[in-house]
């Protein structure tokens, strides 16, 4: 992307007009098309909290005034440390010690919530389980202004680790399949990128901060999946008791080898399958290469070597020793991000306008904000038929995929249409719309449709006309989005008949 970007000093087309060169900046032209953002992206996990701030600069390529802006350099200006998420007790976030990190960030950072123009609080692992952790991002998210807040569960932040640890971008430039292991505090994540594409994910609870003792090797912390692994090994751990070292090897031991299980073992032992949070991988043979990422991660690069009264060390060393056997079957690929590789950079603003054969059943459902994109895998190109039942599956393997329920929250379905837009065919991908989302349909939920070809009012009077869905729908058309994207849909323009349609995307390291 770099090298379609120009450096100019000067644009002088103009210089006539102000009795001497412009500065390119101060030139309206440029600025249409050239941004600035301040970002921040705000990560809350289960072991470890932390906040990047970002300068984007963003460039309109193309000249039709409704194209998006690409990210075309991004500069970090303040990265904070890793620090642990404060708890009180078991269940419950330290809200105002978090509250003073964060404040602590934006004051190293020379920086106050005004001057952020947009940015993304992400709730990673299992602070997800906290009672009050999304309640905290929330408010992390308005006090910040047009902030997206999302929830990663397991397998959305397998999805993460992949594309934040480098392992979806070097199994693209390698044309190769890879496994990611993401390994935090709470939880191990697993990825399968096969040329950029993610194929499957899959969690266990496994990770470093499953115990954590004090300075007199008393436990301070103990979660349910260390309470799990030390029973397998006999022991009866609780809160306020005093460990050995041993102890703590044995255990880390035991989570080394469940994870290694994992990677090379089929058909796995019950007690392996046991630790699933999600359904288990699917077997896949072999692997081109294998990347470790997370907490842990740095311990296995030998990144890291301070101790923090956790199993992460441990766990780490004992996954090296494994993977460094003679025999280990696949390629031992250099670390990428490994602490940092779930932080979502930031959020990128664009804006584009729909085209003027969108179909909306009732105008105050507009405007919307804060949609979350979901885009099926699915081919409705050429002439040829749609499968309903195959575009069904697609549509829910999307919901699995990003740890949504269908049903129980709105999202916006994105979907490239290049073909024939006969009756046949829209009546069929009508027809998986309906297999797909049945709860959605039964409770009334508005469903909102993206296309970038031009369908979407004859998608939206069959569904209301024909098909008689009482839901809202609001059915838009050339537009262009993706995965990783949240959408604000405003008002419909009046003499136009459009819909300005603001898109905020998930930026990576």
């Amino acid at each position: 992307m770099g090298d379609r970007h120009e450096h100019h000093e000067h644009y002088h087309d103009d210089e006539h007009l102000h009795g001497g060169p412009v500065a390119l900046e101060d030139n309206i032209l440029w600025q249409m098309d050239n941004i600035e953002l301040k970002s921040v992206g705000i990560d809350i996990g289960s072991a470890g909290s932390q906040v990047i701030f970002s300068l984007l600069k963003l460039k309109r390529f193309g000249e039709d005034l409704s194209s998006r802006y690409i990210v075309v350099s991004r500069e970090v200006l303040y990265q904070s440390p890793i620090w642990l998420t404060p708890y009180v007790g078991r269940d419950r976030i330290d809200d105002r010690i978090l509250a003073k990190m964060i404040k602590q960030a934006y004051e190293e950072a020379e920086l106050t919530p005004e001057q952020i123009d947009t940015g993304v609080v992400i709730l990673t692992g299992e602070a997800i389980q906290r009672d009050n952790a999304r309640i905290i991002a929330d408010l992390l998210a308005s006090q910040g202004g047009d902030f997206v807040c999302a929830s990663a569960g397991h397998n959305m932040e397998a999805l993460l680790a992949a594309f934040g640890s480098g392992a979806a971008e070097l199994s693209y430039r390698r044309n190769c399949r890879i496994l990611n292991v993401d390994i935090g505090g709470g939880t191990t994540k697993f990825t399968v990128v096969e040329k950029g594409r993610v194929l499957d994910t899959a969690a266990i609870h496994i990770g470093g901060r499953l115990l954590v003792v004090d300075e007199n090797q008393r436990v301070v912390r103990l979660d349910s999946g260390g309470e799990h692994i030390a029973g397998l090994l006999g022991l009866e751990l609780r809160v306020g008791d005093v460990v050995s070292s041993e102890m703590m090897q044995q255990m880390a031991s035991r989570m080394a080898d469940a994870v290694i299980a994992i990677v090379l073992q089929q058909p796995l032992s019950e007690e392996v399958e046991n630790l699933f949070l999600t359904s288990p991988l699917k077997h896949y043979g072999k692997f081109d290469g294998i990347l470790f990422s997370g907490g842990v991660g740095e311990y296995v690069y030998n990144r890291e070597d301070r101790e923090f009264g956790d199993l992460g060390k441990l766990l780490g060393t004992f996954l090296r020793r494994r993977v460094d056997q003679e025999g280990f079957p696949w390629a031992w690929l250099p670390a990428g991000e490994c602490i940092r590789a779930t932080v979502v950079g930031a959020s990128e603003h664009s804006v584009q306008v729909s085209g003027n054969t969108i179909y909306v059943s009732d105008p105050g459902l507009l405007p919307c904000k804060n949609i979350q994109v979901l885009h099926p895998d699915c081919d409705l190109g050429g002439n040829g038929p749609i499968n309903p039942e195959t575009l069904a599956r697609a549509i829910r393997k999307h919901f699995t995929m990003f740890d949504l329920v269908e049903g129980e929250v709105q999202v916006a379905l994105a979907f490239h249409w290049d073909g024939e837009p006969s009756y046949e065919r829209v009546s069929s991908f009508i027809s998986g719309l309906e297999k797909a989302l049945p709860t959605t349909i039964s409770n009334g939920i508005p469903l909102i449709l993206v296309f970038d070809g031009d369908i979407a009012h004859t998608v939206g009077s069959i569904l209301s006309e024909e098909k008689n869905l009482k839901n809202g729908i609001i059915s838009i058309d050339g537009i262009l989005l993706r995965d990783w994207e949240f959408i604000d849909i405003g008002r419909i323009l009046k003499i136009s008949g459009n819909v300005p349609v603001t898109i905020k995307s998930l930026l990576f390291k």
